[in-house]
C-alpha cells in the first residue's frame, strides 16, 4: 500500500503515490495515527494501531484506513496467532476498540450465506428481472427466522451416518422440517389429476419473456493456444 503524495512541488508531473507501506515489512512501517492496547478476557493483552489515508497501486483515489491487530500474550501463556490486518472504508469509523469486535461478526455472517446457498437454494433458481431476484433475497432471513423459531418444536431427523447434536443447528431444523410442515398443513389447492389441459384461455393475451444477451468470456490474456504435432 501507498500513503498520500507530498504537495505539488510545481515541476513535473504530479505524484500519484506517497512512501510505500509494505505489510511483511515493518522497517517501511511510519508512526501510526492511532495506537490502543487494552486486555480481553479470553485474549488477553491486545494492541492496535491504525494508519490513515493509505491505498492500493491501482486505486489512488480511494483512500482507506489500515488496522492492525496483534496479541501481545494470551491467557494461557501461548502466543500461536497471527497479526490481523484489517481495512475500513467508509465515511464515519466506529472506534478503534470498537472496530475490531465487529470483525468477528464475519464468522457467522459467513456461515450464514452459505446456509443459504447450499440448503435454501438461493442461487438455484434462475430468475428473469431484478424485482423477482429481490423478492427472492427477502425471503431468505424470514426462512432463516422460520428455521430458528422451528428449533424447539421440530424433532431430530438424521441420516444414518450423523450424530445426534443436543442443540439443533438451522441445517439440520431445515431437515427436519417435513413431518411439521404436513402436521401444519398449506393454504394451497390439492394439485389435480393428470390428464389433457383445458389449454391456453381463448382471448388472453401472450407476452413473450424478455431475453437478455448471453455473457460469454473470451480468452484470457495470457492463454495461448496449444497445437498437437502428430
Amino acid at each position: 500500500m501507498w500513503s498520500a503524495p507530498l504537495s505539488y512541488s510545481g515541476k513535473g508531473r504530479p505524484r500519484i503515490h506517497g512512501n510505500q507501506f509494505k505489510l511483511n515489512d515493518s522497517q517501511s512501517w511510519w508512526e501510526p495515527e492511532q495506537t490502543l492496547e487494552s486486555v480481553e478476557p479470553k485474549l488477553g493483552k491486545i494492541r492496535l494501531r491504525k494508519w490513515d489515508d493509505l491505498h492500493f497501486r491501482g486505486s489512488p483515489k480511494h483512500p482507506m484506513t489500515l488496522i492492525l491487530v496483534e496479541r501481545l500474550e494470551t491467557v494461557t501463556g501461548r502466543l500461536n496467532s497471527q497479526p490481523l490486518w484489517l481495512v475500513w472504508v467508509g465515511i464515519q469509523m466506529p472506534s478503534l476498540a470498537e472496530i475490531w469486535q465487529l470483525y468477528l461478526r464475519r464468522f457467522t455472517i459467513e456461515h450464514w450465506y452459505r446456509l443459504v446457498k447450499q440448503t435454501l437454494h438461493w442461487t438455484v433458481p434462475k430468475l428473469s428481472t431484478p424485482e423477482q431476484c429481490e423478492r427472492w433475497s427477502d425471503l431468505m432471513p424470514l426462512l432463516t427466522w422460520q428455521l430458528w423459531l422451528a428449533k424447539d418444536v421440530v424433532r431430530e431427523i438424521r441420516l444414518p451416518w450423523q450424530k445426534s447434536l443436543p442443540e439443533l443447528t438451522p441445517g439440520r431444523v431445515a431437515q427436519s422440517m417435513l413431518p411439521l410442515l404436513i402436521k401444519i398443513g398449506t393454504p394451497t389447492v390439492a394439485p389435480k389429476r393428470r390428464g389433457n389441459s383445458d389449454g391456453w384461455q381463448t382471448g388472453k393475451p401472450r407476452t413473450r419473456r424478455c431475453r437478455y444477451p448471453v455473457v460469454k468470456k473470451g480468452k484470457g490474456r495470457f492463454q495461448k493456444s496449444t497445437k498437437f504435432v502428430s
